[in-house]
């Protein structure tokens, strides 16, 4: 409503005085200001904040009449009368300086536009001359407590007890006193005559307040009563006086009325302020709500700051300024809203912690339209914050100090009419704050563009007139979505123009269209509009024309028409005028209207004007948008006349009126859903209680003329609520969310928002006639409401946030500058979600259908999940932490409303984890067991909330119970390639094991079926980092025919954890066994660089048992496949050419090129480091070509200084420089590189000579008829790794699939070495012989390479037939590799030929068996692989 900006501002006397000034009481126009001090009246003016005369006492009449005590101003500003300590009360006349005086005068350049053109032009916007003449004093003979000003006399309270009322021209004839006692007080005016009266004997009024609305005075007596006196009749006699006191209450302190509200605020002694109203039927005093600081929000403050000293109600009347005895300001809505208070935070605390003193004050009060507070701190407050200055030199006099507070206030307090819009428009002294967001988004009718936010923009034709502007959409269509209201916490300001403001200061009225992108604004006299797509203003061109009209109520936007409510002073007419945004501002382009009464408030409903006059009658008018002459121009005509007389007490009293679509009937909008956009019901705030007028349709229903349904006469007000301070609806209509459409939203100060909710049948069935049409649901919200965002159900608000500035503090001696003592204001936009408050009052009230609708139609809202969490949070906290037994616990109801949506899992998780874990039981013993919601998420394939879930799981479960939960979730994330939970859960099965005792964990006993497999992770990696090199052998394996484990004492020497990591270590050799089987090496590349496994070790000890390949062409089939790699083919031309190395596309081989290429396995940092290139020349050993010559060669001496190839170790894990990550480029320079040496450019080189025009062609084509690079980089890579892990077979396949030929010819000649099963020989001949056929039938793309490595293959089938022939009669030797689909006997890894059937044993207590030596044999090795690898097989039950 109101908001602090900026730091205050220091006023400094010119004159030299001794004296502290200590009261300031402003004129009734807050123009002028009379400031006291003990024998000097000054007079200030507003703007600019200069004094212009001064009073000084002479030292003989101030031992006469005492010191100055307090001011008052005569109505019309002609007289100031000052009450003196001794009894006197003191007039002064406040006598101009004629036409021509003026203090301070406007300098304008020249040839500026700015002259004397009207008479009382100049002199608004210089301070005028003044002086001031003592007339007769007074002598009231006592003490004066208190003074008070009256249209047409003072009235005067003493300490003997008696009321003086005084004539201003201070005639003594004119003078009546009544004594207190002979006033009759009572309770209320019905028991007046009878029932007990207070005894005033001796008591006097300490503080009094005359309200005009109220016709009486609030007082307080000295005895600390509150009270209420009015008189019977016109006049103030004794006998025609009455009061009425508050029971209960005597510590009164002061008192301050609000004729707007009819509300009497009185500070008490206690700190806390008693707002009363008077109950208009008994006459009664009642206690509408208090404004006092909450122990929750004030700690340490709340009890502690003395009695309250000012009470100051705002020129609108819409918030109250509270300060007190100890200090600090405190600002509150009429309704008690707290918007801001000086005593916490910033205010109150240095950023070093330290408490800064309160700033006490002597008097305040508000400057013109609230947009200042002006301030006088008490003496010692003066002495502290003095001045600025270095400290003055002893010889020099103090001067005075006024400290003036800026505030900017919304639009709704004096132009209410803007409530039906969604925009916040905040306006200050000289410019406006507004949240519109990026103009090009707003969403026109004329474009639905990309920028439209919402669907619902789209979802209702245009009913209003045609555009004719891009940005002036008719209302019913526009909503500003999310993207634009709430896309930054910035405001857009606009700085208001500088001539139109000096001399119509200050501004009165602002408005805002219905798109955010034009604003009106309204000062003393004239207006002038702004438009956001231009950044210019516009004024009257004719500043008479300005000058000769004032806007009295109000402004508002129809389409692209100002609309303005204004007084004519050259007819001394009241008028309602149409100006054109589009023409010049002009009275020859507005559509004027006469009205007969002075219009109070104006507010645009549609194509409908309704006005508020000061005769308390409420007149429509419809508009209609005429073409005929060449400006298009607004036609206005009478529909309806509505008197409100017998209803309305005083026209003041209307706080504002709306037009709206709303009524009670909702059944008839169920048939006419059309009429849901009429004008159906006025709403009016009348002193805060909001009345509705709905239209009689009891009668019959005339449908002859579309005019006979718009008169319709309205049927007797109804009370809809109190206490309210603004209103909001909307005129447009969206099926999909017509609870909140057609809602009715109200703020009512401290009790929040209320929304007066229509319920609907559902399914158009018939309503229940027992159930209300609407229901009016309370919730309270932590922002101060200023827009209703309807479809996003949001409302958007600001507030004050600070920042300090201590740093400024320079070597003063112990003076602080105001920077240092105040922080700097800031106003910041805020929003809130309100949603989860209405669903949870319809659950309240057990109308979860009706929530089901609702929530349903906000379910495509993006925080809609925060909705439900906060649903769930709120009542959780509420009933878990209660200390009562709740009779009906509203928790189990919410749950079940919850699971109706597909959020309900995540929903209860994320509201667990952000609950503390005391409450977790109540919360699953509503909403299940949290394994059920975990075996949930697992079937929906939800699996980061299965993991939030084990979490829950892993703090109420045993430790077993959540290490099967994650092995379930571990196997599904590996399956689906979800790498980043894969390391999550390894980090938490490690964490789960080393929580636990050092044993190993029991086998779960669920597992998916789909998981066989088995990786190894971290562990070697992080030895080779924690130990010398030296110590890595423990860590080696041997490269041998049957190669052993390592032992398990020394492997897990330096993990407590060994058993967790060899549990993990299972299931990810399992799920590297798996994707290996499915010859899925793209999926084995990533799942290697993701989770840092060592791939090359595996295959090592893999190498004689999955690490087959027993298809050739199928895993040649399925790297073209997965590595989107085109099949060769071959150009008709080079059958004949000696160059054979042709490709044929095939179909499949163009399909696969034109989808997208991969993504890289080294898409993240590689754990696994591919060794340097080395040139792999075959006189070397075997292993000496798999092995590396890589950045460490001492690593390898020990590897390449045998010179027989008997037990040569060649381990991966030492390769590393400085750490065993890789970064992408490295991998990818390397590949490169490796590519060069031993690619297809070796054969380019060989064939050099020879090279012809044809063969350059086949050149290009055969770089044409690669893969992506990135594939080629990744095959590049997976070569290298199966070559280091002597994995001959796929290194031919990777081979075939990149055509290079030295890959080949380097596994031949490897095969020579006694090292090579001579299984694997007749693998890979076999294996090339199948492929050779198959090409032949196939792919004949592949013959020319084919016939390139003839030779090889020759030499392969020679030495193959060597070996195996004493083999064959082995049984399975037919062929080696049928280990998958024949089990070997003597072998008991069954588990390999039968895929993923189910074979549960438990887990061993430690890894098998020790080092085994390199002569150990077969069957031990087999039978500790049998352990090792089939122990962890397991099926979901």
């Amino acid at each position: 409503m109101y908001f602090l900006t900026g730091w205050p501002r220091r006023l400094l006397c010119p004159l030299k005085s001794e004296e502290e000034p200590f009261h300031i009481q402003p004129n009734s126009q807050r123009f002028y200001f009379a400031v006291l001090s003990e024998t000097q009246l000054s007079v200030w003016f507003g703007r600019p904040c200069v004094l212009i005369v001064s009073y000084i006492e002479s030292v003989k009449a101030a031992a006469q009449f005492g010191f100055y005590q307090q001011a008052e101003w005569k109505p019309d500003d002609t007289m100031i009368a000052v009450a003196a300590a001794n009894g006197y009360i003191l007039m002064f006349d406040v006598v101009g300086g004629g036409e021509d005086k003026y203090l301070y005068e406007p300098v304008y350049p020249k040839g500026s536009p700015r002259v004397k053109v009207t008479p009382g032009y100049k002199e608004e916007q210089c301070a005028p001359a003044l002086s001031l003449e003592m007339k007769r004093p007074i002598d009231l003979e006592a003490p004066i407590t208190s003074i008070k000003s009256l249209q047409e006399g003072l009235l005067v309270s003493t300490a003997d007890g008696y009321l003086h009322i005084l004539h201003w021209d201070g005639v003594s004839n004119g003078r009546k006193a009544i004594s207190l006692c002979t006033v009759p007080f009572s309770l209320d005016l019905q028991s007046a005559r009878g029932g007990p009266s207070l005894d005033l004997e001796g008591v006097y009024i300490r503080d009094m307040e005359y309200c005009v609305t109220l016709d009486g005075f609030a007082v307080v007596l000295d005895d600390g009563r509150l009270g209420f006196i009015s008189p019977v009749a016109n006049g103030f006699t004794a006998e025609e006086l009455q009061g009425v006191w508050a029971a209960d209450v005597t510590d009164g302190t002061c008192v301050a009325v609000n004729n707007k509200y009819r509300l009497m605020a009185f500070g008490c002694a206690s700190g806390s302020v008693l707002v009363y109203m008077i109950d208009t039927t008994t006459g009664s005093m009642q206690l509408s709500h208090k404004l006092e600081l909450t122990p929750k929000h004030f700690p340490d403050v709340w009890n502690k700051t003395g009695a309250v000293k000012l009470i100051r109600w705002s020129p609108d009347y819409s918030v109250a300024m509270v300060t007190w005895e100890c200090g600090g300001l405190s600002l509150w809505s009429v309704f008690g809203a707290h918007l801001i208070c000086t005593l916490g935070e910033d205010f109150a605390y240095r950023s070093d912690g330290t408490k800064k003193d309160p700033m006490k004050i002597s008097s305040m009060c508000w400057g013109a339209e609230g947009y200042h507070l002006w301030v006088i701190t008490s003496k010692e407050e003066t002495e502290l914050v003095e001045n600025m200055e270095e400290a003055p030199p002893p010889t020099q006099s103090k001067q005075t100090g006024i400290l003036q507070f800026h505030f900017i206030k919304s639009a709704l307090t004096v132009n209410p009419c803007t409530s039906n819009q969604e925009q916040v428009l905040l306006h200050g002294e000289d410019r406006l704050y507004l949240t519109c967001g990026d103009p090009t988004q707003v969403p026109s009718s004329s474009s639905d563009g990309p920028h439209t936010p919402h669907p619902h923009n789209l979802a209702h034709g245009l009913e209003g007139s045609p555009l004719h502007h891009r940005s002036a959409p008719s209302p019913n269509s526009i909503s500003q979505g999310l993207s634009t209201l709430l896309g930054h916490k910035h405001w857009h300001v606009v700085q208001i123009h500088s001539t139109y403001l000096e001399s119509n200061w200050p501004i009165r009225f602002a408005a805002i269209d219905t798109a955010g992108q034009c604003i009106a604004v309204a000062g003393r006299r004239g207006f002038a509009h702004y438009s956001m797509s231009t950044r210019k203003w516009k004024l009257f061109g004719n500043i008479t024309q300005e000058q000769n009209m004032a806007v009295t109520g109000g402004l508002a936007w129809w389409n692209d028409f100002v609309v303005v409510a204004c007084y004519n002073f050259i007819d001394q007419q009241e008028e309602l005028r149409l100006y054109l945004r589009s023409s010049n501002l002009d009275n020859a382009f507005a559509s004027v209207t006469k009205l007969h009464s002075d219009t109070l408030l104006l507010n645009v409903f549609r194509d409908l004007i309704v006005l508020f006059r000061a005769d308390c009658s409420i007149c429509l008018y419809s508009i209609k948008r005429r073409h005929d002459g060449p400006n298009p121009s607004a036609c206005v005509e009478l529909l309806q006349e509505v008197s409100m007389s017998r209803y309305i007490p005083h026209p003041a009293l209307v706080v504002s009126v709306t037009l709206t679509s709303v009524r009670t009937e909702t059944g008839i909008a169920l048939k006419a859903p059309q009429q849901a956009c009429m004008a159906e019901s006025i709403m009016l705030n009348l002193a805060g209680q909001l009345i509705m007028l709905q239209r009689d349709r009891s009668g019959p229903q005339v449908r002859e003329k579309e005019d006979q349904k718009k008169l319709l006469p309205f049927c007797p007000p109804v009370v809809l609520a109190q206490c309210v301070e603004n209103v909001w609806t909307t005129c447009r209509s969206n099926k999909k969310k017509r609870h909140l459409l057609e809602a009715l939203w109200l703020s009512c100060g401290e009790a929040g928002m209320k929304v007066w909710l229509p319920l609907f049948p559902r399914d158009h069935r018939k309503p229940h006639s027992f159930l209300s049409r609407r229901i009016m649901l309370p919730f309270h919200i932590n922002i101060y409401p200023l827009a209703v965002l309807f479809e996003d159900a949001l409302v958007l608000g600001a507030s004050n946030e600070t920042v300090l500035y201590d740093g400024l503090q320079g070597p003063r001696e112990g003076r602080e500058p105001l920077e240092v003592t105040f922080p700097y204001c800031t106003v910041e936009r805020t929003s809130q979600i309100y949603l989860h408050h209405i669903l949870r009052q319809l659950l309240v009230r057990n109308l979860g259908e009706q929530a089901l609708l609702l929530a349903q139609s906000c379910a495509a809202l993006p925080y809609f999940p925060h909705v439900m969490e906060l649903m769930v949070h709120v009542v959780l906290e509420e009933e878990a932490t209660s200390r009562e037994p709740i009779p009906d616990p509203l928790l189990p109801t919410v749950a079940k409303f919850i699971t109706e949506f597909p959020l309900f899992l995540q929903t209860i998780v994320h509201c667990a984890r952000k609950t503390e874990y005391a409450l977790w039981n109540y919360l699953f013993a509503a909403v299940g067991n949290p394994k059920d919601l975990f075996e949930e998420c697992l079937m929906a394939q939800d699996l980061d909330t299965a993991a939030s879930y084990l979490i829950i799981l892993q703090n109420m479960e045993v430790p077993a119970v959540s290490r099967q939960h994650a092995t379930l979730l571990f196997n599904t994330a590996l399956e689906q390639g979800k790498w980043d939970l894969c390391r999550h859960m390894i980090r938490f099965l490690k964490a789960i094991g080393s929580g636990e005792m050092e044993t190993p964990p029991p086998t779960p006993t669920t597992q998916e079926p789909s998981s066989t497999g088995g990786f190894e992770f971290f562990r070697n990696r992080s030895i080779s980092l924690s130990q010398s090199a030296d110590s890595i052998a423990a860590g080696k394996f041997n490269l041998q025919k049957t190669f052993s484990m390592p032992s398990g004492s020394e492997r897990w020497s330096k993990d407590g954890d060994c058993a967790e990591n060899m549990y993990i270590d299972l299931m990810l050799w399992r799920h590297a066994r798996h994707l290996l089987e499915q010859v899925r090496l793209k999926d084995l590349g990533c799942f290697s660089a993701q989770l840092g496994f060592e791939l090359i070790g595996w295959l090592c000890r893999e190498r004689t048992r999955v690490a087959r390949v027993d298809d050739f062409v199928m895993a040649l089939k399925c790297l073209h496949k997965d590595f989107l790699w085109p099949f060769p083919v071959i150009p008709a031309c080079s059958i004949s050419s000696p160059f054979k190395n042709g490709h044929r596309k095939t179909g499949e081989g163009q399909r696969l090129l034109k989808s997208q290429s991969a993504d890289s396995l080294l898409n993240s940092d590689m754990d696994t480091v591919p060794p340097q290139a080395s040139a792999r020349n075959s006189n070397h050993t075997w292993l000496d070509g798999l092995g590396a010559l890589g950045p460490e060669p001492k690593e390898m001496n020990t590897t390449s200084s045998h010179g027989g190839p008997q037990t040569q170790e060649a381990f991966l894990s030492p390769l590393t420089n400085k750490t065993e990550e890789c970064s992408i480029g490295s991998a990818t320079d390397l590949t490169e590189t490796s590519s060069m040496v031993d690619g297809d450019w070796t054969m380019v080189d060989e064939n050099l000579s020879t090279l012809t025009q044809s063969e350059l062609e086949h050149i290009s084509m055969e770089l044409a008829n690669k893969g992506p690079h990135k594939s080629q980089v990744q095959l590049r890579y997976l070569l290298h790794v199966f070559m280091e892990a002597g994995c001959l077979e796929w290194c031919v396949v990777i081979g075939l699939i990149l055509r290079e030929a030295t890959v080949i010819k380097q596994v031949v000649n490897f095969l020579d070495s006694p090292e090579v099963p001579p299984e694997t020989v007749q693998s890979i001949r076999s294996g090339l012989l199948g492929v050779d056929a198959w090409a032949s039938t196939d792919c004949l793309g592949y013959k020319p390479f084919l016939n390139l490595i003839r030779p090889q293959l020759q030499k392969l089938i020679e030495t193959a037939v060597e070996q195996v022939q004493p083999e064959a009669f082995q049984p399975g030797a037919s062929n080696p590799n049928s280990k998958l689909t024949e089990p070997q006997p003597g072998c008991p890894r069954a588990e390999d030929s039968r895929g993923p059937s189910p074979l549960g044993l438990a887990l061993p207590l430690e890894p098998s068996g020790g080092l085994v030596t390199e002569d150990g044999g077969a069957p031990v090795e087999q039978e500790e692989q049998a352990a090792d690898e089939g122990a962890y097989d397991c099926t979901l039950s």
